[in-house]
């Protein structure tokens, strides 16, 4: 005889749901407090570095304004002037990238651009024009070629620059070679001046660091792709209606963030490798590994955007296939929220990651809860439907983005060790 299981609520079911919406309520004083904090704390390194770009130019002025230093740099002084201007960066990396690069380029264009015009003048006559011109070309063309080298281009594109430059301008001058000799040695003086300046300021007066900045926007990102889990499990847990949309958008754009970050990675990595031991970080620290590591956050932000497609596919789910998993899919998507933050914790705190301890063996869990939920006992009659169709694309999205956690946490383990992460206590 057939018989009809009716299942009675106990009273703890809506229980959670309630208390999940009070406690998201109670959090979003505390959540937009730490964004408005980073906010001003971004604001406050804006007018640091302004006030300190301020004082760089009136201590470089001074070389117009005491007579003494006047009478003995003359008009050069304008070229200090130009050197601070021209080289003081947001950061201590870019602003020491670019002074060593300037000054490498003036010393190398200075010295070959003198030899240039002395061989010019050794020979005379029309051959002077000749040899100038046949030098212009060759250095010109060879220095431009090399600028489109990869490597050279990330690294020292400012200071081919600054070599053409500074080669050509002594080359064409038509001076005698001690004039020559003369002035390229009195700009360089007031270049190294300018220089030495913008180091002191930069790096000693409330410095601001590329390599700080790079660690703090990797592990920022761990957060915003966790809370995107979340987000979209909400949304596909739950009945959204037309007011609750706003949290699509935060799905997405937490999402988007992560993935227009290259470029940004690229060039702090750039900076922070120019940068001296401090703080933390020391000499050959595994930079090249926090690429990597953007990237595959990248990549796993890709796939968890992919599932805003579920919420929008033809193919969805019904709301009652829905409510059947809900309670173990919920627990899947808190389960790899927590992995993200452990990870990205191990790399706020410094600390080794337990990948091989503790996150591979629970993503093994999760995967193995994943392949239960596809089986007939949980889907039943929906199996071979367009409901379970859905389904079954929405954990085959969560299959590989364990995956890619797994990858994810080797890296992080790999930087550890590179690093010099302390153990866990």
């Amino acid at each position: 005889m057939d018989s009809t299981v009716i299942v009675i609520p106990d009273g703890e079911g809506a229980a959670p749901s309630k208390e999940k919406k009070k406690f998201d309520i109670r959090c979003q004083p505390i959540v937009s407090f730490l964004r408005e904090k980073k906010s001003n704390r971004q604001s406050m390194k804006k007018v640091i570095h302004s006030i300190k770009v301020g004082v760089a130019l009136v201590l470089v002025s001074l070389l117009y304004l005491l007579d003494p230093m006047y009478k003995q740099v003359g008009e050069n002084a304008m070229w200090a002037i130009m050197t601070v201007v021209v080289i003081f960066e947001f950061f201590a990396g870019a602003t020491l990238s670019k002074g060593l690069n300037r000054g490498i380029g003036t010393v190398l264009g200075g010295g070959l651009g003198c030899s240039a015009a002395a061989f010019a003048q050794a020979i005379g006559g029309i051959g002077r024009a000749i040899v100038v011109g046949i030098a212009v070309f060759i250095f010109g063309a060879a220095a431009t070629y090399t600028r489109q080298v990869p490597n050279i281009k990330k690294k020292y594109d400012y200071g081919a620059i600054i070599f053409i430059l500074t080669f050509n301008l002594v080359v064409v001058s038509g001076l005698r070679v001690e004039q020559v000799m003369e002035l390229a040695r009195d700009r360089l003086s007031t270049i190294l001046m300018g220089f030495a300046i913008c180091i002191f300021i930069s790096l000693l007066v409330f410095p601001i660091w590329a390599s700080d900045e790079l660690h703090d926007s990797l592990v920022s990102r761990f957060e915003d792709l966790a809370r995107s889990l979340e987000g979209f499990s909400e949304e596909y847990f739950e009945n959204v209606n037309e007011k609750e949309k706003k949290s699509s958008v935060n799905f997405s754009s937490n999402c988007k963030s992560v993935l227009n970050s290259k470029t940004k990675d690229e060039s702090l990595v750039n900076f922070a490798r120019w940068e001296p031991w401090h703080g933390k970080f020391g000499f050959s620290y595994p930079w090249g590994k926090y690429l990597k590591i953007g990237e595959d956050l990248r990549d796993l932000a890709t796939t968890i955007l992919s599932l805003k497609g579920c919420l929008s596919s033809p193919t969805q789910s019904s709301k009652a296939l829905r409510q059947s998993v809900k309670e173990p899919c919920e627990a899947i998507v808190s389960s790899l929220a927590w992995t993200l933050r452990e990870v990205g914790e191990s790399i706020t705190k410094m600390r080794k990651c337990r990948s091989e301890e503790m996150i591979v063996p629970k993503l093994k869990s999760v995967r193995q809860e994943l392949s239960l939920l596809l089986t007939p006992s949980t889907l039943g009659t929906n199996l071979e439907t367009t409901d379970g169709l859905g389904f079954a694309s929405l954990v085959y999205s969560l299959m590989e983005m364990i995956e890619k956690m797994e990858e994810l946490a080797k890296e992080v383990e790999q930087l550890g060790e590179l690093g010099g992460f302390h153990k866990n206590s």
